[in-house]
Protein backbone atom coordinates (compact mmCIF):
# COMPACT_ATOMS: atom_id res chain seq x y z
CA UNK A 1 0.00 0.00 0.00
CA UNK A 2 1.15 3.51 -0.88
CA UNK A 3 1.38 5.65 1.92
CA UNK A 4 0.12 9.36 1.44
CA UNK A 5 3.06 10.74 2.75
CA UNK A 6 5.15 10.15 -0.25
CA UNK A 7 2.75 12.93 -1.81
CA UNK A 8 3.41 15.91 0.36
CA UNK A 9 0.32 17.57 -1.40
CA UNK A 10 -1.68 15.13 -0.89
CA UNK A 11 -0.91 14.57 2.81
CA UNK A 12 -1.64 18.01 3.11
CA UNK A 13 -5.16 18.07 1.63
CA UNK A 14 -5.86 14.86 4.41
CA UNK A 15 -4.83 17.02 7.47
CA UNK A 16 -6.63 19.71 6.39
CA UNK A 17 -9.76 17.61 5.99
CA UNK A 18 -9.41 16.83 9.47
CA UNK A 19 -9.55 20.31 10.00
CA UNK A 20 -12.75 21.10 8.55
CA UNK A 21 -14.21 22.32 12.00
CA UNK A 22 -11.15 24.77 11.97
CA UNK A 23 -11.96 25.82 8.50
CA UNK A 24 -16.10 26.61 8.96
CA UNK A 25 -14.83 28.45 12.23
CA UNK A 26 -12.20 30.68 9.90
CA UNK A 27 -14.51 30.70 6.90
CA UNK A 28 -17.43 32.46 8.98
CA UNK A 29 -15.06 34.24 11.56
CA UNK A 30 -14.05 36.23 8.18
CA UNK A 31 -17.61 36.77 6.70
CA UNK A 32 -18.40 38.59 10.16
CA UNK A 33 -15.10 40.35 10.42
CA UNK A 34 -16.08 41.65 6.89
CA UNK A 35 -19.40 42.88 8.22
CA UNK A 36 -18.72 43.71 11.39
CA UNK A 37 -21.09 46.93 12.61
CA UNK A 38 -23.18 46.23 9.50
CA UNK A 39 -26.86 46.47 10.36
CA UNK A 40 -27.54 43.89 7.13
CA UNK A 41 -24.25 42.49 7.34
CA UNK A 42 -23.36 39.68 4.38
CA UNK A 43 -27.23 40.39 3.34
CA UNK A 44 -26.35 43.42 1.47
CA UNK A 45 -24.31 41.23 -1.22
CA UNK A 46 -27.81 39.98 -1.22
CA UNK A 47 -29.18 43.07 -2.15
CA UNK A 48 -26.82 43.88 -4.37
CA UNK A 49 -27.32 40.95 -6.39
CA UNK A 50 -31.32 41.12 -6.56
CA UNK A 51 -30.69 45.28 -8.00
CA UNK A 52 -28.03 44.15 -10.20
CA UNK A 53 -30.40 41.32 -11.63
CA UNK A 54 -33.01 43.16 -11.69
CA UNK A 55 -31.50 46.34 -13.27
CA UNK A 56 -29.68 44.27 -16.29
CA UNK A 57 -32.57 41.39 -16.72
CA UNK A 58 -35.22 43.77 -17.85
CA UNK A 59 -32.24 45.80 -19.94
CA UNK A 60 -30.54 43.10 -21.53
CA UNK A 61 -34.18 41.34 -22.46
CA UNK A 62 -35.48 44.67 -24.53
CA UNK A 63 -32.19 45.16 -25.91
CA UNK A 64 -31.86 41.63 -26.90
CA UNK A 65 -35.39 41.52 -27.40
CA UNK A 66 -35.97 38.45 -25.03
CA UNK A 67 -39.05 36.91 -22.89
CA UNK A 68 -37.70 38.35 -19.51
CA UNK A 69 -39.64 35.39 -17.64
CA UNK A 70 -37.16 33.16 -19.28
CA UNK A 71 -33.66 35.85 -19.98
CA UNK A 72 -34.01 37.02 -15.86
CA UNK A 73 -33.51 34.02 -13.94
CA UNK A 74 -31.05 33.03 -16.48
CA UNK A 75 -28.99 36.26 -15.76
CA UNK A 76 -29.38 36.06 -11.76
CA UNK A 77 -28.02 32.75 -12.08
CA UNK A 78 -25.23 33.37 -14.12
CA UNK A 79 -24.24 36.12 -12.10
CA UNK A 80 -24.71 34.35 -9.04
CA UNK A 81 -22.20 31.68 -9.91
CA UNK A 82 -19.70 33.90 -11.60
CA UNK A 83 -19.57 35.91 -8.42
CA UNK A 84 -19.01 32.68 -6.75
CA UNK A 85 -16.16 31.45 -9.22
CA UNK A 86 -14.40 34.90 -9.83
CA UNK A 87 -14.74 35.34 -6.44
CA UNK A 88 -12.53 32.51 -5.51
CA UNK A 89 -9.82 32.64 -8.56
CA UNK A 90 -9.06 35.85 -7.84
CA UNK A 91 -8.18 36.15 -4.59
CA UNK A 92 -6.68 32.98 -4.62
CA UNK A 93 -3.30 35.11 -6.86
CA UNK A 94 -2.64 36.63 -3.49
CA UNK A 95 -3.58 34.02 -0.62
CA UNK A 96 -0.51 32.76 0.83
CA UNK A 97 1.03 36.40 0.69
CA UNK A 98 -1.82 37.77 2.37
CA UNK A 99 -1.64 35.10 4.87
CA UNK A 100 2.27 34.83 4.99
CA UNK A 101 2.29 35.67 8.62
CA UNK A 102 -0.25 33.15 9.90
CA UNK A 103 1.72 30.48 7.93
CA UNK A 104 4.90 31.65 9.88
CA UNK A 105 3.73 31.45 13.20
CA UNK A 106 1.58 28.56 12.91
CA UNK A 107 1.84 25.12 12.35
CA UNK A 108 -0.99 24.45 10.07
CA UNK A 109 -1.35 22.48 6.53
CA UNK A 110 -1.10 24.99 3.60
CA UNK A 111 -4.78 23.94 1.97
CA UNK A 112 -6.44 25.20 4.63
CA UNK A 113 -6.29 28.49 3.59
CA UNK A 114 -7.98 28.08 0.11
CA UNK A 115 -10.35 25.77 1.89
CA UNK A 116 -11.40 28.59 4.18
CA UNK A 117 -11.59 31.00 1.03
CA UNK A 118 -13.65 28.72 -0.63
CA UNK A 119 -15.64 27.74 2.56
CA UNK A 120 -15.73 31.78 2.63
CA UNK A 121 -17.49 32.07 -1.19
CA UNK A 122 -19.73 29.28 -0.21
CA UNK A 123 -21.13 31.40 2.46
CA UNK A 124 -21.69 34.39 0.27
CA UNK A 125 -23.17 32.34 -1.85
CA UNK A 126 -25.39 30.85 -0.30
CA UNK A 127 -26.56 34.08 0.55
CA UNK A 128 -27.41 35.03 -2.52
CA UNK A 129 -28.73 32.18 -3.84
CA UNK A 130 -32.49 32.99 -2.28
CA UNK A 131 -32.01 36.02 -4.77
CA UNK A 132 -32.73 33.72 -7.82
CA UNK A 133 -35.56 31.56 -6.48
CA UNK A 134 -37.49 34.97 -5.31
CA UNK A 135 -37.12 35.91 -9.71
CA UNK A 136 -38.50 32.53 -10.05
CA UNK A 137 -40.97 32.69 -8.11
CA UNK A 138 -42.13 36.39 -9.25
CA UNK A 139 -41.61 35.51 -12.91
CA UNK A 140 -43.30 32.53 -12.81
CA UNK A 141 -40.25 30.04 -13.48
CA UNK A 142 -41.17 26.62 -12.44
CA UNK A 143 -38.73 24.62 -10.71
CA UNK A 144 -38.53 20.54 -11.38
CA UNK A 145 -37.53 17.49 -9.71
CA UNK A 146 -34.41 17.84 -11.86
CA UNK A 147 -33.75 21.19 -10.19
CA UNK A 148 -32.40 18.92 -7.77
CA UNK A 149 -29.21 18.05 -9.58
CA UNK A 150 -27.60 21.41 -9.19
CA UNK A 151 -26.39 20.54 -5.89
CA UNK A 152 -24.09 17.35 -7.16
CA UNK A 153 -23.30 20.03 -9.64
CA UNK A 154 -22.17 22.42 -7.14
CA UNK A 155 -19.88 19.89 -5.20
CA UNK A 156 -18.30 18.79 -8.49
CA UNK A 157 -17.25 22.62 -9.29
CA UNK A 158 -16.46 23.43 -5.50
CA UNK A 159 -13.71 20.59 -5.83
CA UNK A 160 -12.62 21.51 -9.05
CA UNK A 161 -12.33 25.07 -7.54
CA UNK A 162 -10.23 23.42 -4.38
CA UNK A 163 -7.30 22.18 -6.69
CA UNK A 164 -7.47 25.56 -9.41
CA UNK A 165 -6.92 27.73 -6.01
CA UNK A 166 -4.38 25.38 -4.50
CA UNK A 167 -2.29 25.90 -8.08
CA UNK A 168 -2.79 29.51 -7.81
CA UNK A 169 -2.11 30.51 -5.04
CA UNK A 170 1.28 28.95 -5.28
CA UNK A 171 2.22 30.06 -8.33
CA UNK A 172 0.88 33.53 -6.92
CA UNK A 173 3.35 33.31 -4.03
CA UNK A 174 5.84 32.86 -6.32
CA UNK A 175 5.06 34.82 -9.29
CA UNK A 176 3.44 38.21 -8.25
CA UNK A 177 2.49 39.14 -11.63
CA UNK A 178 -0.31 36.56 -11.54
CA UNK A 179 -2.73 38.92 -9.46
CA UNK A 180 -2.37 41.70 -11.90
CA UNK A 181 -2.93 39.24 -14.92
CA UNK A 182 -6.02 37.34 -13.58
CA UNK A 183 -7.48 40.25 -12.65
CA UNK A 184 -6.93 41.47 -15.86
CA UNK A 185 -8.30 38.44 -17.66
CA UNK A 186 -11.44 37.63 -15.27
CA UNK A 187 -13.75 40.61 -16.83
CA UNK A 188 -13.17 39.22 -20.04
CA UNK A 189 -13.91 35.88 -19.10
CA UNK A 190 -16.82 37.11 -17.77
CA UNK A 191 -17.96 38.13 -21.17
CA UNK A 192 -17.05 34.56 -23.13
CA UNK A 193 -18.89 32.63 -20.28
CA UNK A 194 -22.26 32.06 -20.36
CA UNK A 195 -23.59 34.68 -17.58
CA UNK A 196 -25.42 37.15 -19.55
CA UNK A 197 -27.08 34.54 -22.32
CA UNK A 198 -27.15 30.49 -22.94
CA UNK A 199 -24.51 28.85 -25.17
CA UNK A 200 -27.29 28.45 -27.13
CA UNK A 201 -28.29 31.92 -28.38
CA UNK A 202 -24.68 32.43 -29.81
CA UNK A 203 -25.09 29.35 -32.60
CA UNK A 204 -22.16 30.45 -34.52
CA UNK A 205 -19.65 30.65 -31.54
CA UNK A 206 -21.12 27.62 -29.12
CA UNK A 207 -18.20 25.56 -30.43
CA UNK A 208 -15.94 27.66 -28.85
CA UNK A 209 -17.38 28.82 -25.92
CA UNK A 210 -17.07 25.27 -24.49
CA UNK A 211 -13.12 25.81 -24.53
CA UNK A 212 -13.91 28.14 -21.67
CA UNK A 213 -13.50 25.76 -18.65
CA UNK A 214 -16.17 28.40 -16.57
CA UNK A 215 -18.78 27.56 -19.06
CA UNK A 216 -18.79 24.25 -17.98
CA UNK A 217 -18.97 25.13 -13.76
CA UNK A 218 -22.02 27.46 -14.61
CA UNK A 219 -24.01 25.28 -16.88
CA UNK A 220 -23.73 22.30 -15.15
CA UNK A 221 -25.65 23.94 -12.38
CA UNK A 222 -27.96 26.18 -14.31
CA UNK A 223 -29.56 23.76 -16.29
CA UNK A 224 -30.77 22.04 -13.31
CA UNK A 225 -31.91 24.95 -12.17
CA UNK A 226 -34.24 25.18 -15.81
CA UNK A 227 -35.60 21.39 -15.46
CA UNK A 228 -33.11 20.46 -18.17
CA UNK A 229 -30.25 17.18 -16.79
CA UNK A 230 -26.95 18.96 -17.60
CA UNK A 231 -25.95 17.43 -20.70
CA UNK A 232 -22.90 14.37 -20.58
CA UNK A 233 -20.19 16.31 -22.27
CA UNK A 234 -20.68 18.99 -19.50
CA UNK A 235 -20.48 16.24 -16.47
CA UNK A 236 -17.32 14.23 -18.08
CA UNK A 237 -15.27 17.82 -18.86
CA UNK A 238 -15.96 18.24 -15.03
CA UNK A 239 -15.00 15.05 -14.07
CA UNK A 240 -12.06 14.85 -16.21
CA UNK A 241 -10.91 18.21 -14.95
CA UNK A 242 -11.51 16.98 -11.47
CA UNK A 243 -9.06 13.91 -11.51
CA UNK A 244 -6.19 15.68 -13.85
CA UNK A 245 -6.24 18.72 -11.80
CA UNK A 246 -5.90 16.79 -8.42
CA UNK A 247 -3.33 14.14 -10.11
CA UNK A 248 -1.22 16.98 -11.58
CA UNK A 249 -1.31 19.17 -7.73
CA UNK A 250 -0.75 15.73 -6.12
CA UNK A 251 1.96 14.66 -8.34
CA UNK A 252 3.97 18.22 -8.35
CA UNK A 253 3.42 19.38 -4.97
Amino acid sequence: MVSISKYPGLADVVKTSQCFRIVLFLAFSDVKARYKRSVLGPFWLTLGTAGGSAGLGLLWSELLRMDAKTFVPSLTAGLILWQFIAGVVSEASVLFSRQASIIRNLNLPLSIHPAQLLLRHLINLLHNIPVFFLVALVLGHPLTIESWLAIPGLVLVTLNLLWLALLIGLLGARFRDLEYLIAMVMPLLMFISPVFYRPNYLPFSEQIMWFNPFSHFIEIIRYPLFGLAPPNFIVLTLISMLVVGWAFYIGVV
